[in-house]
C-alpha cells in the first residue's frame, strides 16, 4: 500500500498517543516540524525516529523551514544563527557573487548536516520569489535581491549545499509570491500582472531551478490565468503554469492547507489541491481535528508522484558528501560574512 499523499505537522515535542493512531492509520509520506516540536537535539533525534516508527518507513520524509535568518525552526543554543538570504547578497557587492555564491553553498551545507544529524532530510529552501516595491514583508530579507536571473543562481547555491549534506531542497514559492501585497498565512493575495511580465520576471528563477526535486506552491491567486483559484488549487496554474511553462517535474507540495489564504473546510482544501494536480497537501499547524479532516480527503501517492519521492530519494542518497569538515568551513563562511 502507498503512502498518502500528506505530510503532517504534530502538536508538541513528542507525539500523543491519539497523533501515533493517526499517523498509523493514515500513513502519511511524511512529516514536517516547527519551533513548538523543537527541543534538544536528542528530544528532536528522538521525536522524529517516533514519527517514522508510527509509519514503518525509515527513509519517511521529514521536513523543516531552515532558511535561514527569521525563518529557523532549530536555533541557539544547540543550533547556530545562519543569517538571512539578503545578508549574501549584500555581501556580494564588497567581495563579489563568486566569492557570495561559495559561502551561501557553505551555509547551507552546514545546515544540512545540522538536518541530517537530528534525523531530517528536507529544507524548504529555497526561496525564488521576485520581490518587488510595495510588496508584503512576508518574503522581504527571505528574498535572494531583486534580480530574477541573480535569484536563480543564488537559489542553486543554497540547493547544492543542501544537497552536498543529504538534504533534498523544496523549491518554493511557485509561481511566485514576491509581488503579493498581503501574507498568505492572513488572507489571499492577488497579483494582477499579466503572463507576460511574469514571464520576464517572476518565473525566470523557478524556470532556472526546475530540475530541482521538491517545489511547493504559492498561496496566491493569478487572474492572468486563473480569476477564480490561487495557484494551489487551480489545475491551469499548476498544469499549464508551473508543469509546463515553468517546466518543474518534481515533487509538487501545497503549501501549508491551515493558511487563511485557501477557504473551504479542511476536506475541501484536501480535494481541490489534489484534484488540481498538487502531488501533496501539506497540513502543519498539528490541530488534531483539521488533521482528521485532510485524512478524510486524502488519497495514496499516484504513480507519478511516487516515482518523483523515489527519485529524490535516490538524489539525496547519491549527492551527499561523505567527508566534510564542518569547523573550516564554518571558518570560511565567518571571514565571508565579516568582510
Amino acid at each position: 500500500m502507498r503512502p498518502s499523499a500528506i505530510i503532517y505537522g504534530c502538536a508538541g515535542k513528542s507525539l500523543t498517543a491519539d497523533e501515533r493512531a493517526l499517523y498509523r492509520d493514515v500513513d502519511p509520506l511524511g512529516f514536517i516540524l516547527f519551533a513548538r516540536n523543537v527541543g534538544t537535539p536528542d528530544e528532536v533525534r528522538a521525536l522524529v525516529a517516533d514519527m517514522r516508527s508510527c509509519v514503518g518507513r525509515a527513509d519517511a520524509p521529514v521536513l523543516v523551514d531552515q532558511e535561514g535568518g527569521r525563518v529557523a525552526r532549530l536555533k541557539p543554543p544547540h543550533w547556530r544563527k545562519a543569517p538571512p538570504a539578503m545578508t549574501f547578497v549584500e555581501r556580494a557587492g564588497a567581495r563579489g557573487e563568486a566569492a557570495a555564491l561559495a559561502a551561501l553553498r557553505t551555509n547551507f551545507h552546514l545546515i544540512a548536516r545540522e538536518l541530517l544529524a537530528v534525523g531530517i532530510t528536507v529544507d524548504c529552501a529555497p526561496v525564488a520569489d521576485v520581490p518587488v516595491p510595495g510588496a508584503h514583508d512576508i518574503i522581504g530579507d527571505r528574498a535572494y535581491g531583486s534580480d530574477p536571473a541573480a535569484i536563480g543562481r543564488y537559489g542553486r547555491a543554497v540547493a547544492e549545499g543542501l544537497l552536498d549534506g543529504g538534504v533534498l531542497p523544496v523549491l518554493k514559492h511557485i509561481p511566485g509570491h514576491g509581488r503579493a501585497r498581503a501574507d498568505s498565512h492572513l488572507e489571499l493575495p492577488i497579483v494582477e500582472a499579466s503572463v507576460e511580465e511574469l514571464e520576464r520576471t517572476d518565473f525566470v528563477p523557478f524556470k532556472a531551478l526546475a530540475d530541482l526535486p521538491w517545489g511547493m506552491t504559492a498561496h496566491v491567486k493569478f487572474p492572468a490565468f486563473d480569476p477564480d483559484r490561487p495557484a494551489t488549487t487551480s489545475p491551469v496554474a499548476i498544469e499549464a503554469i508551473i508543469r509546463r511553462r515553468i517546466g518543474f517535474q518534481g515533487l509538487l507540495l501545497s503549501d501549508d492547507l491551515s493558511m487563511k489564504a485557501l477557504d473551504g473546510d479542511f476536506e475541501a482544501r484536501t480535494r481541490a489541491c489534489l484534484d488540481a494536480g498538487c502531488d501533496v497537501v501539506l497540513h502543519c499547524n498539528g490541530d488534531f481535528a483539521e488533521m482528521k479532516a485532510v485524512a478524510v480527503a486524502a488519497r495514496p501517492l499516484n504513480d507519478s508522484a511516487m516515482a518523483r519521492v523515489e527519485a529524490g530519494e535516490r538524489l539525496r542518497l547519491s549527492r551527499a558528501q561523505r567527508s566534510f569538515d564542518a569547523a573550516a568551513a564554518q571558518a570560511e563562511l565567518d571571514a565571508f560574512l565579516a568582510a
